[in-house]
């Protein structure tokens, strides 16, 4: 985007379009959405520069936590319900639901996976989402007589990507993706951001390609996009490398009916400011960085915006 035109007006127009133009299906959740197929988005991340939407308060610091927890391999919501994040607990919270017919309340049922540990491994754990595709991607090795076994360490796509990334800097295979076909039935969400490639330019700017198979566009795009932008951001001072640019593809990119309320408020609001992201320290690896090590500055949103979620 253009210096004079703010980066956040691209997502206003296509939050714009969807509502008037969009095509109005029943969708998966039973709540309906309007949507458009195919869209783009680019945003610049140089000096610093973070895609935060200002047209409505983001909370990065729980987006923040939930990327660390992806490059952790975790597939259970107990630590992050430890530091208050609670955006993945409705998933397993209706799954307990459904198969114990036990109604309990959110508060309770996030107060029991922290209190017994056993209760938090079983029904706290979302199968191999994200994090475990991410970096323990299954691999097999031969057993005798034709049969093969599991490995007891899969492989880790994000440690691949930076040695790739350091070692052929002009490659065209700089990608990691979540989109295991085997394991979707085990996913309590199968991967929504699902493959990112990256690209090397010829003066160490390094860019990320995001391919989003489905894009809740009121509630989940604002941490997609600013979890994407962070990932590189990280990926690039551990390479050597500076940040240039992230692109956004959306597949089904959707407005939820019931989020009539958002739409509207969002969309009468005017984008403002450049909010930065530092990161205070290099560690020895793209797993070693911490919470403490970043930053955003600058950044002076507009309200929250409340809306339910969809699951």
């Amino acid at each position: 985007m253009s210096d004079s035109i703010h980066y956040e007006l691209q997502y206003l127009d296509l939050m714009r379009r969807i509502w008037v133009e969009g095509d109005e299906r029943v969708d998966r959740t039973g709540v309906g959405t309007r949507s458009l197929f195919g869209e783009t988005m680019r945003f610049s991340l140089q000096d610093d520069a973070i895609p935060l939407l200002t047209t409505k308060r983001v909370y990065w610091k729980t987006a923040l936590r939930e990327l660390l927890w992806f490059l952790t391999g975790d597939t259970n919501i107990r630590p992050l319900i430890a530091q208050g994040v609670r955006i993945w607990t409705d998933w397993p919270l209706d799954r307990y639901r459904r198969e114990t017919g036990d109604e309990i309340g959110a508060e309770a049922f996030e107060a029991r996976i922290l209190d017994d540990a056993d209760f938090g491994a079983q029904w706290g754990d979302l199968g191999p989402v994200y994090g475990h595709q991410w970096v323990n991607w299954p691999r097999y090795e031969p057993a005798g007589d034709g049969l093969f076994r599991r490995a007891a360490q899969g492989h880790n796509q994000i440690a691949a990507l930076i040695d790739s990334l350091r070692d052929n800097p002009g490659s065209r295979r700089h990608i990691f993706t979540g989109w295991n076909v085997a394991d979707l039935d085990r996913m309590a969400l199968p991967p929504c951001h699902m493959t990112y490639q990256f690209h090397v330019r010829s003066d160490g700017g390094l860019s990320c390609l995001l391919f989003q198979r489905s894009c809740d566009l009121g509630l989940g795009f604002a941490f997609n996009v600013f979890e994407a932008a962070l990932l590189t951001r990280m990926i690039a001072q551990q390479c050597d490398l500076h940040a240039h640019e992230l692109i956004w593809t959306g597949g089904d990119v959707h407005l939820y009916l019931n989020h009539a309320e958002l739409v509207e408020a969002q969309l009468a609001r005017v984008p403002a400011g450049s909010p930065k992201l530092r990161i205070l320290r290099r560690p020895a690896s793209i797993f070693d960085y911490r919470f403490e090590d970043f930053a955003v500055e600058n950044y002076a949103p507009q309200a929250h915006i409340a809306a339910p979620v969809a699951v």
